[in-house]
């Protein structure tokens, strides 16, 4: 049967989805890409046109409309949908794939449009449905999410028989020039910073201040960086399908200048998600405040820098312990060079690729929805190597000992 690939999103993250499809288009076969915009899927196809020569289709469609979405993947005869647009439409995307049995791979999990919060819940609940229905759905396909829990499994897998701390490290050194900017969503990006954060250790979680937590950590290739303690979704999966794990955290960099301008804009009420009054007319002011600031898509050409993003991970290998650095380090003008965005959709697009890759190959194929811990990493490790995303692993120990493995 004739293989053909939806992707869903036209963002910067759709734009890498698409350009990577294409790249391998021996496995993706038919390539549409659709969005509630059409004219953004077209120029991105045109560029996929110029840059390889593979024609990829384009059609508009609004995700929030489950019956329009399952009129298109049946119309295409799409046989696997990739979505990369707003968490918020995870679920009517997931309930069309079952209706239209296709099979289903996102990068980031559900949000709830009229609340700052973020779960799995909702789309394992959906486990049932697509078993009964015999597709597959991956969930959390990016980077954090994704290419982290891969990371997490590959630790299990060969260096440890107890894994008993994760630290998973997200740092971008990148330079857009702009006083303020966010690297994706603008709306997803401020509402997950500003939130509290959460860590989980010895079987519960704990709740804190905002931006109250920081390390410094020093990243290989980038050197010493502020990094704050923030809840993240990957955590949610990784505690449950770890074992004996006893804490989990997650860090993310950011600027002095970055962190000055968000809590500005939060003081005076820009971040809120309920909807006021202006002039006679309802506006959500994080929505109004994503229209002014720079479309992360179109950060590429001005991004300068680099970004690391891995874990370390302490345990116990042969009754001895030991503690593993499993880290990726992606150059943005590289990524720009290769498919005109910056690292950081970069480095959330390709794992997508990839894990519909091995989906599509059958080499991670299971009726149901599932985490990217739950299959063997080492087919996703090596992909990543080839995709354009090479990655290393150091022994930490004594810091005049370290070694790369």
């Amino acid at each position: 049967m004739q293989t053909h690939t939806l992707i869903i999103g036209a963002g910067g993250v759709g734009n890498v989805v698409a350009f990577k499809c294409a790249m391998n288009a021996a496995t993706f076969g038919t390539i549409t890409l659709a969005s509630r915009t059409w004219s953004k899927c077209d120029a991105i196809a045109a560029d996929i046109q110029a840059k390889t020569g593979v024609t990829v289709s384009t059609a508009a469609v609004d995700a929030d409309d489950t019956g329009a979405l399952v009129d298109l993947i049946r119309h295409i005869g799409a046989s696997l949908v990739i979505n990369v647009a707003l968490p918020y439409q995870d679920l009517t995307i997931m309930d069309a794939c079952i209706a239209a049995g296709a099979d289903y791979l996102d990068t980031a999990n559900y949000e709830h449009p009229g609340e700052a919060k973020f779960e799995y819940r909702e789309q394992w609940a959906r486990d049932g449905a697509f078993r009964d229905a015999g597709i597959m759905g991956l969930l959390g396909c990016g980077f954090d999410p994704g290419v982290t829990n891969v990371f997490v499994a590959y630790a299990q897998k060969h260096f440890f028989d107890t894994i008993r701390t994760i630290d998973i490290l997200d740092c971008n050194d990148g330079d857009h020039g702009y006083p303020f900017a966010t690297n994706f969503n603008p709306e997803i990006n401020l509402r997950e910073v500003s939130a509290k954060g959460r860590y989980w250790e010895r079987g519960e979680w704990i709740e804190t201040e905002p931006l109250s937590v920081k390390h410094v950590w020093d990243y290989p290739e980038i050197g010493p960086r502020d990094s704050y303690l923030l809840y993240h979704e990957e955590m949610e999966s990784l505690v449950k399908n770890i074992p004996d794990l006893e804490r989990i955290r997650f860090f993310m960099t950011f600027s002095e200048g970055y962190l000055t301008h968000m809590r500005a804009l939060q003081n005076v009420g820009m971040l809120g998600i309920e909807p006021v009054e202006h002039r006679g007319q309802e506006i959500v002011p994080i929505e109004f405040l994503k229209t002014l600031l720079p479309d992360p898509a179109g950060l590429g050409s001005r991004t300068r820098g680099k970004t690391n993003i891995g874990i370390v991970a302490h345990g116990i290998k042969d009754g001895r312990e030991r503690t593993i650095y499993i880290y990726q380090v992606s150059d943005h003008e590289q990524c720009y060079a290769e498919v005109k965005s910056q690292a950081v959709s970069y480095t959330t697009g390709v794992p997508a690729m990839i894990g519909a890759k091995l989906m599509l190959e059958k080499r991670w194929y299971k009726a149901g929805v599932h985490n990217m811990e739950t299959f063997d990493p080492d087919p996703f490790m090596e992909e990543l190597g080839r995709q354009g995303l090479p990655w290393q692993v150091m022994e930490l120990g004594d810091p005049n000992e370290r070694r790369y493995l």
